[in-house]
Protein backbone atom coordinates (compact mmCIF):
# COMPACT_ATOMS: atom_id res chain seq x y z
CA UNK A 1 0.00 0.00 0.00
CA UNK A 2 2.88 2.34 0.66
CA UNK A 3 4.00 2.14 -2.96
CA UNK A 4 0.50 2.94 -4.24
CA UNK A 5 0.25 5.93 -1.89
CA UNK A 6 3.48 7.37 -3.31
CA UNK A 7 2.27 6.91 -6.88
CA UNK A 8 -1.14 8.43 -6.17
CA UNK A 9 0.30 11.44 -4.37
CA UNK A 10 3.00 11.93 -7.03
CA UNK A 11 5.47 13.03 -4.40
CA UNK A 12 9.16 12.68 -4.87
CA UNK A 13 11.30 11.33 -2.03
CA UNK A 14 12.98 14.00 0.08
CA UNK A 15 16.47 15.00 -0.89
CA UNK A 16 19.09 14.20 1.69
CA UNK A 17 20.46 17.40 3.07
CA UNK A 18 23.76 17.95 4.79
CA UNK A 19 21.99 18.83 8.05
CA UNK A 20 20.34 15.42 8.30
CA UNK A 21 23.59 13.56 7.63
CA UNK A 22 25.40 15.69 10.22
CA UNK A 23 22.75 14.86 12.84
CA UNK A 24 23.08 11.15 12.06
CA UNK A 25 26.87 11.23 12.31
CA UNK A 26 26.67 13.09 15.64
CA UNK A 27 24.37 10.38 17.01
CA UNK A 28 26.74 7.65 15.83
CA UNK A 29 29.73 9.41 17.43
CA UNK A 30 27.86 9.80 20.72
CA UNK A 31 26.96 6.09 20.72
CA UNK A 32 30.55 5.05 20.06
CA UNK A 33 31.77 7.24 22.93
CA UNK A 34 29.33 5.46 25.26
CA UNK A 35 30.63 2.06 24.14
CA UNK A 36 34.25 3.17 24.57
CA UNK A 37 33.53 4.40 28.09
CA UNK A 38 31.97 1.06 29.04
CA UNK A 39 34.97 -0.88 27.76
CA UNK A 40 37.57 1.31 29.41
CA UNK A 41 35.76 1.34 32.74
CA UNK A 42 36.72 -2.31 33.35
CA UNK A 43 39.74 -2.25 35.62
CA UNK A 44 40.71 -5.85 34.89
CA UNK A 45 41.07 -6.70 31.23
CA UNK A 46 40.95 -10.50 31.38
CA UNK A 47 39.83 -13.27 29.13
CA UNK A 48 36.34 -14.30 30.24
CA UNK A 49 37.21 -17.96 29.81
CA UNK A 50 39.98 -17.65 32.41
CA UNK A 51 37.49 -16.43 34.98
CA UNK A 52 35.09 -19.22 34.05
CA UNK A 53 37.71 -21.97 34.44
CA UNK A 54 38.96 -21.13 37.95
CA UNK A 55 35.79 -21.16 40.04
CA UNK A 56 37.32 -20.33 43.44
CA UNK A 57 40.37 -21.15 45.56
CA UNK A 58 40.03 -24.15 47.84
CA UNK A 59 40.70 -22.89 51.36
CA UNK A 60 41.25 -25.79 53.74
CA UNK A 61 43.80 -26.53 56.43
CA UNK A 62 45.62 -28.96 54.16
CA UNK A 63 45.80 -26.47 51.27
CA UNK A 64 46.97 -23.71 53.65
CA UNK A 65 49.87 -25.94 54.75
CA UNK A 66 50.73 -26.71 51.11
CA UNK A 67 51.04 -22.99 50.32
CA UNK A 68 54.35 -22.93 52.17
CA UNK A 69 55.76 -25.08 49.33
CA UNK A 70 54.19 -22.89 46.61
CA UNK A 71 51.22 -25.21 45.95
CA UNK A 72 47.81 -23.55 45.59
CA UNK A 73 44.50 -25.40 45.30
CA UNK A 74 41.57 -24.31 43.15
CA UNK A 75 38.14 -25.72 42.33
CA UNK A 76 37.88 -25.72 38.55
CA UNK A 77 35.30 -26.56 35.90
CA UNK A 78 34.87 -30.30 35.41
CA UNK A 79 35.58 -30.36 31.66
CA UNK A 80 38.85 -28.36 31.62
CA UNK A 81 42.36 -29.75 31.20
CA UNK A 82 45.82 -28.86 32.54
CA UNK A 83 46.72 -26.53 29.67
CA UNK A 84 43.55 -24.46 30.17
CA UNK A 85 44.22 -24.22 33.92
CA UNK A 86 47.80 -23.05 33.28
CA UNK A 87 46.56 -20.37 30.87
CA UNK A 88 43.86 -19.24 33.33
CA UNK A 89 46.37 -18.84 36.18
CA UNK A 90 48.70 -16.95 33.84
CA UNK A 91 45.88 -14.63 32.71
CA UNK A 92 44.49 -13.92 36.17
CA UNK A 93 47.58 -13.84 38.39
CA UNK A 94 50.32 -13.17 35.83
CA UNK A 95 52.45 -16.12 36.94
CA UNK A 96 53.16 -19.14 34.75
CA UNK A 97 52.74 -22.32 36.83
CA UNK A 98 55.56 -24.86 36.93
CA UNK A 99 53.19 -27.80 37.39
CA UNK A 100 49.46 -28.54 37.52
CA UNK A 101 47.87 -31.63 39.05
CA UNK A 102 44.15 -32.30 38.71
CA UNK A 103 41.87 -34.60 40.68
CA UNK A 104 38.21 -35.53 40.27
CA UNK A 105 36.18 -35.77 43.46
CA UNK A 106 32.85 -37.53 43.83
CA UNK A 107 30.30 -35.71 45.96
CA UNK A 108 29.57 -37.32 49.32
CA UNK A 109 26.20 -38.91 50.06
CA UNK A 110 24.47 -36.99 52.85
CA UNK A 111 21.26 -37.44 54.80
CA UNK A 112 18.68 -34.84 55.75
CA UNK A 113 16.25 -36.48 58.19
CA UNK A 114 14.59 -39.24 56.16
CA UNK A 115 15.76 -38.21 52.71
CA UNK A 116 19.20 -38.75 51.23
CA UNK A 117 21.03 -36.50 48.87
CA UNK A 118 24.40 -36.07 47.23
CA UNK A 119 26.82 -33.18 47.21
CA UNK A 120 28.03 -31.89 43.89
CA UNK A 121 31.01 -33.55 42.16
CA UNK A 122 33.96 -31.24 41.56
CA UNK A 123 37.43 -31.10 40.08
CA UNK A 124 40.37 -29.83 42.11
CA UNK A 125 43.57 -28.43 40.62
CA UNK A 126 46.80 -28.10 42.58
CA UNK A 127 48.96 -25.45 40.93
CA UNK A 128 52.68 -25.43 41.74
CA UNK A 129 54.37 -22.07 41.18
CA UNK A 130 58.09 -21.51 40.53
CA UNK A 131 60.31 -20.64 43.49
CA UNK A 132 60.06 -17.05 44.63
CA UNK A 133 56.56 -16.53 43.23
CA UNK A 134 53.38 -16.42 45.34
CA UNK A 135 49.67 -15.63 45.09
CA UNK A 136 47.47 -14.00 47.72
CA UNK A 137 44.30 -16.12 47.45
CA UNK A 138 43.11 -15.32 50.98
CA UNK A 139 42.53 -11.65 50.14
CA UNK A 140 38.75 -11.88 49.66
CA UNK A 141 38.09 -14.74 52.10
Amino acid sequence: MGLLNKILKNTKPEKITEEKTEKKTDKVKAETKKVENKRTSNKINLDNKALDILLHPLVTEKSANAESSNKYSFVVVRNCNKDQIKKAVLDIYGIKPARVQIMNYQGKVVRFKRSTGKRQDYKKAVVTLPEGKSIDIHKGV
